[in-house]
């Protein structure tokens, strides 16, 4: 038995599935988790000493890939001078003034702890601004394991939705109306139909919790518009794509300005961290100036705070977003040959056939085992799970780790080489003709 299965056998016994966030427990891909003993540059060692090229990156915000020398220097100063004080500590201040230079929309802001912190905080303050309760989200954006949010599309369009996890109130459920993402004609249906009743629509300006697909053209500027014409609050959630796909996220791509803005991942280095920020006359509702309490004994931590500072700082001096995109580029040249190879080379007289649409943006990217287009979750669950798992499978017994579900994101870092690349395209020919 592998070390790997040794420790998952006794996970099993303590911890719920034996793993601390289901999508690690690999049963979307019909396997057992390996274990991490560590990670450097693009590459991970599991604790049976085999090597990985990783596109997780821990889920996006290892963007300079793994134990990166600046942010590490940074977290071991920071450790030296205490680990939390519940107090405030300048690189408050100094993120606080980064983030708002960066990011124009964010005139204020509050760091919390993670990104589902900074959803539910961002909900909260819509309603008390807005003095509405009704919230339009869809179907496939992830915000988090909040109770509001964690609601599914009912059964007609513009019904309020249905619980998508056991514990959800159908109360909580009947707030929330979801829809199909890239469709602004019905956005303008539920506002008329729910007129003086939406307090916000959120939403993952490029969804990357369901695959990775895009908004089609003017669909966030209709969103903009239909809010600011009913008198609700644009919330992005830019946990994932805020400072990757951009120094300035995906709004500053869009051309698009949301009243508030979730962060995370890559703003902690690697550490636990999120934030929230916007318009002042609506964050200045937070207590102790206004009437929304939020609160967090490690909101503002030292640690996460040197490591997210020290990392987007490092961005900043190597042009990282510039490198990204040519490695980005150069994977998908490399990954659209491999597949247009399997795609020409049917086995079996023909009888299989793989269907896969590919997708990227800057450093992050998507193999949906379907034919295209996919523009929202109904798309991109058309995607073939079985044929997934075994090209998921046959990469990692090839030393390349991608995420363990078809529903996810891949994601660059600065520490990816072109040689990486190349070896990572080599494994991905070999797999996919592992599966004709």
């Amino acid at each position: 038995m592998t070390k790997s299965a040794e420790l998952f056998a006794r996970a099993q016994k303590r911890i719920p599935g034996g793993v601390n966030s289901p999508v690690r427990a690999f049963r979307n891909v019909d396997g057992t988790p390996f274990f991490v003993a560590c990670g450097e540059g693009a590459k991970i060692w599991d604790v049976d000493g085999k090597e990985y090229i990783d596109y997780l990156g821990s889920w996006g915000p290892a963007i300079l890939g793994h134990a990166p020398k600046a942010v590490v220097e940074a977290v071991r100063g920071a450790a030296k001078r205490g680990l939390n004080f519940g107090i405030p500590n300048p690189l408050e201040v100094e993120i606080a003034e980064l983030i708002s230079d960066w990011i124009p929309s964010i005139e204020k802001l509050r760091m919390v702890n993670s990104g589902t912190e900074a959803t539910m905080s961002c909900i909260r303050l819509a309603r008390a601004f807005t003095r509405r309760d009704k919230i339009i989200k869809f179907d496939g954006c992830y915000h988090g394991h909040v109770d509001v949010l964690l609601v599914k599309a009912g059964s007609g369009a513009l019904t309020h939705g249905q619980p998508s996890s056991a514990g959800v109130p159908q109360a909580f459920a009947d707030l929330t109306i979801s829809l199909p993402f890239n469709d602004a004609h019905l956005v303008g249906k539920s506002f008329a139909e729910n007129k003086g009743q939406i307090a916000a629509v959120i939403l993952e300006p490029i969804p990357a919790n369901a695959g990775l697909y895009f908004p089609t053209h003017h669909f966030l500027q209709r969103l903009r518009d239909e809010c600011t014409s009913n008198g609700a609050l644009l919330i992005f959630d830019e946990v994932i794509t805020g400072f990757r796909v951009a120094r300035g996220g995906a709004q500053e791509i869009y051309g698009v300005r949301p009243d508030l803005t979730a962060l995370g991942k890559i703003i902690g280095g690697g550490l636990p961290v999120g934030a929230f920020g916007g318009r002042a006359e609506i964050m200045d509702l937070l207590s102790p100036d206004g009437p929304v309490y939020q609160a967090g004994t490690l909101s503002g931590n030292p640690l996460a705070l040197a490591a997210g500072l020290a990392q987007l700082r490092e961005l900043e001096r190597i042009n990282g977003w510039k490198l990204l995109e040519e490695l980005g580029a150069q994977f998908e040249k490399l990954a659209r040959e491999a597949i247009e190879f399997a795609a020409a080379n049917p086995s079996h007289g023909g009888q299989v056939k793989i269907d896969i649409t590919f997708h990227r943006f800057g450093s992050m990217f998507c193999m949906f085992f379907a034919s295209g287009p996919i523009i929202d979750l109904a798309g991109a669950q058309r995607s073939n799970l079985k044929m997934f798992s075994r090209f998921f499978h046959a990469c990692l017994k090839r030393g390349v780790y991608f995420a363990p579900s078809q529903f996810e994101t891949g994601f660059i870092s600065t520490a990816h080489t072109p040689a990486d690349i190349e070896r990572t395209a080599a494994v991905m020919h070999e797999a996919l003709a592992e599966l004709l």
